[in-house]
């Protein structure tokens, strides 16, 4: 069955593409035309534009185009999406806005003490994963799923966690937490870790876990939080095997192992970032005995 009969405001979701679009347009409005109104403030450089750019525009594909419909339908788009949201996203959203913005965020009166123990590495790594885990526990993610305010509560409050935990990897705010080093390799080993659990009871359960998938008259109010209820109220639909073959509990574990193969070749990416700032720092240096042996002589020899 097309996904065209739930309509263009359920694909394309029109009221968040504006909200992005004002997004987009308050970034460069204050930084380029009120930038001047900041004290330490700095010009926009090209390449923290076209981060936030990329973010905005993944935050739409994955929350604003066919690809939420489908994850209300199949858990495997689910999970690719809860993978760009809290993965992907933050780290590029993070370095997309230049830090004399992120400094005036943070100095607010109520925020900047909670900003400042919530991005603790430690516990910004527990929180995060603490919160996903607590999510994909079949009978909370049913009870979320079951109402529109709850499920943004939820999916904002993750969103805002998933800043947190990439915070320390990956800001460059003198006086905030910035992980080098071996601290930062083990940060995102035990990043990785943490996770596992999560994926692994979804990708090992012996049948599907999730009523918003595989029955019928609860996957229909789980679609109330992306189609209008006048919409769903006019098609005779019962559940999701009307638009997918597969399996509820292969589709089940094909969501769990993508969420862990994308976890992977993110963190993969920033290791491998680490290690060539590693090697670019140790080239730039001269060794101590060869840089005293050229200051005691520095004329070579006849």
């Amino acid at each position: 069955m097309p996904l065209s009969i739930f309509g263009f405001r359920a694909l394309w979701s029109p009221y968040f593409m504006a909200f992005i679009l004002i997004l987009i347009a308050g970034y460069f409005f204050l930084t380029i035309k009120k930038r001047h109104q900041f004290n330490e403030s700095e010009p926009l450089k090209r390449g923290q534009a076209v981060l936030f750019l990329i973010s905005m525009l993944l935050l739409y594909v994955i929350k604003g185009s066919p690809v939420d419909l489908m994850a209300h339908i199949m858990f495997t788009y689910h999970m690719v999406q809860m993978a760009f949201l809290y993965l992907v996203i933050p780290p590029l959203l993070i370095l997309g806005i230049p830090n004399w913005v992120w400094t005036h965020i943070i100095e607010m009166t109520l925020f900047k003490g909670l900003f400042r123990f919530f991005t603790r590495p430690l516990i910004a790594l527990v929180m995060f994963n603490g919160l996903f885990s607590i999510y994909h526990i079949p009978m909370v993610m049913d009870f979320v799923k079951m109402n529109i305010f709850l499920h943004a509560f939820y999916t904002v409050v993750l969103f805002v966690f998933a800043i947190f935990l990439w915070w320390p990897l990956v800001n460059k705010l003198p006086g905030h937490y910035q992980l080098h080093g071996l601290k930062k390799i083990g940060y995102i080993l035990g990043d990785g870790v943490l996770l596992t659990p999560a994926c692994g009871l979804i990708i090992f359960a012996p049948e599907a876990m999730y009523a918003t998938y595989t029955d019928g008259e609860m996957w229909m109010k789980a679609m109330a939080l992306c189609v209008p209820g006048a919409t769903l109220e006019g098609l005779n639909i019962s559940g999701p095997e009307l638009f997918t073959n597969m399996p509820a509990q292969e589709d089940q574990q094909l969501g769990g192992v993508l969420m862990k193969i994308i976890q992977e070749i993110v963190l993969a990416t920033i290791l491998a970032r680490v290690f060539f700032e590693w090697y670019k720092k140790e080239s730039r240096e001269i060794d101590p005995i060869d840089e005293s042996l050229v200051q005691q002589d520095p004329h070579p020899v006849d």
